[in-house]
């Protein structure tokens, strides 16, 4: 909740300086996309070192990193654009690598049978950092302005001194760092027993895997990379556009826009509640193809009724309301089953590639739309009302290659210890012997 609560401030903080600054677009745009290329970065580098020198210190690490540099943008002096687009994307290169850290420290504690359930109610937080975001920025900005609320995002910082205090390392990262006692007293913690009555096995010193080695796994890079890219593609394409499109469909002013997203960020946070559940009830491959045709259907179909209503109530408005249970709850899934299909020495390395390859979705998803609309201003492009299906549709592609990889080249993780996951990922199944020729 609150990395998200830093990552999307600038949001909030834009509306406050575009006008008294007299920014461009093209400035506006610096400023807004420096964070997300500094979240593809970031993910690759603290996700590799999180597999050699531990997820622990990597996740302590990454909260100092973003909380140190939003409570810096307070210092930021007036039309200092560069200062703050410089500072913006430290905060991007903190949230990507805590993004790629945090699902794997939460996974490699849970059974099998919860890891699909806790793995996405930990996003399911996501959308309430947006939203104590938007909240603050209502109602905190009037008594202590828009760098108030930057230093209002140092508070994250101190949660590093309970996680220092309370956290342990990763049990399954210390065993295959040799270190069976650490890990027996991790596990301890976890279960709140005696650590002489859990038994492991003896720790095995694990390789020193580079880069490189991610490609000899293609089908996990594949499934991840385009899963990622799918989905970002599509939710930043509507994100960017969808309140622009409300004050052009329905003729609402920007305020209204915004309290009508307020709804469908809901139908987003109880999308990933569900997607949660359904990621351990019917499996990841299944739950995949799931939140990707059923985003890529209702984008269509929304794009399709805009201009019906339903007394008085726009059915453009509603459908996109669920268009967000799909395209942004099936993020409780994207994230953890990104860091379930790498093998353990792996993992995070993997995830964080994943995260920042799809991070190329942030720019081609707006960028699509803009050149669909023919606008020239990518960050908030002044949506055409006759482009909406066309530019919808290019929307409904991406989310629907993320629900066919899923479900067609998906690696089903439902039910699988981490173990049994690695040694299929590692060691090919043995090749099936042909059938007896009648």
């Amino acid at each position: 909740m609150l990395e998200f609560f830093d990552y999307f401030l600038i949001g909030f903080v834009l509306a406050f300086i575009v006008g008294p600054w007299k920014l461009t677009y093209l400035q506006s745009a610096i400023i807004l996309l420096s964070s997300g290329i500094g979240a593809m970065i970031g993910a690759a580098v603290w996700g590799w070192l999180a597999d050699r020198i531990g997820r622990r210190k990597v996740f302590i690490a990454t909260v100092i990193n973003f909380s140190t540099a939003t409570g810096i943008l307070a210092l930021t002096p007036d039309q200092g654009w560069i200062f703050l687009t410089f500072f913006r994307f430290f905060v991007g290169f903190g949230i990507g690598g805590l993004y790629c850290v945090d699902l794997p420290l939460v996974q490699e504690f849970m059974p099998s049978s919860k890891r699909g359930l806790v793995g996405g109610m930990v996003t399911a937080a996501i959308p309430l950092g947006v939203g104590l975001g938007a909240v603050l920025g209502a109602y905190l900005t009037p008594f202590v302005g828009w760098r108030g609320l930057f230093a209002v995002g140092l508070l994250p910082a101190a949660l590093t001194l309970l996680i220092r205090a309370w956290v342990p390392e990763s049990p399954r990262w210390l065993v295959r760092m040799g270190r069976p006692e650490e890990a027996r007293q991790s596990l301890a913690w976890a279960l709140e027993t005696d650590p002489k009555a859990i038994a492991l096995p003896p720790g095995i010193e694990a390789p020193r895997r580079g880069w490189l080695e991610l490609f000899r796994h293609p089908r996990s890079l594949v499934v991840s990379w385009l899963g990622n890219l799918g989905m970002q593609t599509g939710i930043y394409g509507l994100t960017l556009w969808v309140p622009t499109l409300f004050t052009q469909v329905l003729g609402v002013p920007p305020k209204e826009a915004a309290r009508l997203m307020i709804l469908v960020s809901l139908g987003g946070f109880a999308g990933r509640i569900a997607f949660a559940y359904l990621s351990d009830a019917i499996g990841r491959r299944r739950s995949g193809a799931l939140l990707g045709f059923g985003a890529a259907v209702m984008v269509v179909v929304t794009a399709s009724m805009h201009e019906a209503f339903i007394g008085g109530v726009s059915v453009f408005w509603l459908l996109m309301i669920v268009t967000w249970f799909f395209g942004d709850g099936g993020f409780a899934i994207v994230g953890p089953y990104a860091a379930e299909v790498w093998p353990a020495d792996l993992r995070t390395s993997g995830m964080g590639s994943a995260y920042g390859f799809g991070g190329i979705g942030k720019i081609i998803g707006p960028l699509g739309l803009a050149l669909i609309v023919g606008s020239s201003n990518v960050v908030t492009p002044q949506a055409s009302v006759a482009a909406i299906v066309p530019a919808f549709i290019y929307l409904g592609a991406w989310f629907a290659l993320a629900g066919a990889v899923y479900y067609f080249l998906g690696i089903e993780t439902k039910g699988r210890s981490i173990e049994d996951i690695d040694e299929a990922l590692i060691k090919p199944a043995p090749p099936q012997p042909h059938p007896a020729t009648p």
